[in-house]
């Protein structure tokens, strides 16, 4: 009879500690969403872009990729980034989609020297697509193609 109640004793020890382990990881996750304000970008190319995607200011993570849809008029893809509401971003930043990895890419932005910001909902004009990975090894081997 001992012996159960000290069996009982230790699973439950190891329940609560395994508790205290899945609350600490979603209380450290970024699962609730960064709190801040949403700008889109439009882009003709978006490779290897995903939802969740980190949006990086001078190489410091200050938003992420919240979803992305086709312009069905001029084709473009619109992205929709939240960005943190600590970050004012001047009206000329520029936003450029880098290959972060051969799984995934991120969105950089680079900030203008504007004094009027981009309010919430707004929108960065200036942008630089992906570069798909096939382009830059074609150009590496075979050289540039320029014209005459």
């Amino acid at each position: 009879m001992g012996r159960n109640i000290v069996e009982t004793i230790v699973g439950a020890l190891v329940l609560l500690v395994a508790g205290v382990f899945v609350f600490y990881a979603f209380a450290k996750s970024d699962r609730g969403g960064p709190a801040g304000y949403e700008v889109v970008a439009r882009f003709d190319r978006i490779d290897g872009l995903k939802r969740g995607a980190d949006v990086t200011l001078s190489g410091v993570k200050v938003g992420s990729v919240t979803g992305f849809d086709l312009d069905r008029k001029t084709y473009q893809a619109v992205v929709r980034m939240m960005v943190s509401s600590n970050v004012s971003l001047p009206v000329d930043t520029d936003a450029k989609i880098v290959s972060e990895s051969l799984l995934g890419g991120m969105v950089v932005l680079e900030p203008g020297g504007a004094t009027k910001m981009i309010p919430a909902g707004g929108e960065i004009e200036r942008t630089q697509g992906a570069v798909p990975l096939s382009e830059l090894i074609a150009k590496f081997m075979f050289g540039s193609t320029g014209s005459k």
